[in-house]
């Protein structure tokens, strides 16, 4: 049967118990979807204990009114995560992640502030920062994250290399809808007029030849664009539709 935590002691108690069975996390903000469902899937199948975090983390979020308007949607995803046959739920709040405020944190070395780092200041800070929080309480084996935010899942990869942090990165596939459109709890935000245009990011990515005739596409397709690069053999973006903020990224062609 699930198990919800909300109190870190209580979990740090209940996690100093634990021996002799491995342990994967799943860290998510919530508002979970087939994606995340992929993830847990995956950690439910690799691991004894399969667990998931559940924190909509202040720190990442530079546009207050982004953090505002976050899909919270904790009795759906509380169901979802049951039926998925998981077994602890990390759901802490602010002040239990924060106890302090925010004065403590990992600062990123600047060759990694591009794309994200460049077009969101403090994001890489806030997601290192309460992911190194996050790994330190699960203490798990492996942490599931998913590709669709690549330059974060690279970041996180990095970090727990520099920190010796004893946990496994395990990147998985970005999930997609039918049209193509990349799983994310954002999606929901769409007004239902923009929907059958935000597909049209994948096709534009994988179908052109370059970032800057993507770019030229996107723009002619009703996106504002904050970035279109290939980086890592990856040709990564980020636009907004009707002020929400999509993120993707697909493999360059060779």
């Amino acid at each position: 049967m699930i198990r919800v935590w909300r109190s870190v002691p209580k979990w740090a108690g209940w996690r100093a118990g634990v021996t002799g069975m491995s342990v994967g996390v799943v860290p998510t903000m919530g508002a979970l979807h087939r994606g995340h469902a992929s993830l847990v899937e995956r950690c439910r199948r690799e691991n004894d204990i399969a667990v998931v975090t559940i924190f909509v983390n202040p720190s990442q979020f530079n546009d207050p009114q982004d953090l505002e308007r976050y899909p919270r949607t904790m009795e759906a995803d509380l169901k979802l995560l049951e039926s998925l046959g998981v077994d602890e739920v990390l759901v802490p709040g602010v002040s239990e992640m924060y106890p302090n405020g925010y004065r403590l944190r990992v600062e990123p070395h600047p060759e990694m502030l591009v794309l994200e780092g460049m077009h969101r200041p403090g994001f890489l800070q806030g997601v290192l920062t309460v992911v190194l929080k996050l790994l330190n309480l699960v203490r798990a084996d492996r942490a599931y994250f998913g590709e669709k935010d690549y330059q974060q899942m690279r970041a996180v990869a990095e970090l727990v290399r520099e920190f010796f942090i004893p946990t496994e990165i395990v990147a998985c596939p970005t999930v997609r809808e039918p049209s193509g459109l990349a799983m994310s709890s954002r999606n929901q935000l769409l007004p239902a007029a923009s929907r059958g245009n935000a597909p049209a990011l994948y096709r534009i990515l994988t179908g052109s030849e370059t970032p800057a005739a993507a770019r030229a596409a996107l723009e002619a397709h009703g996106f504002q664009v904050d970035y279109v690069e290939d980086r890592w053999d990856r040709r990564l973006a980020a636009v907004f539709l009707d002020g929400i903020r999509l993120v993707d990224n697909v493999p360059v062609r060779k």
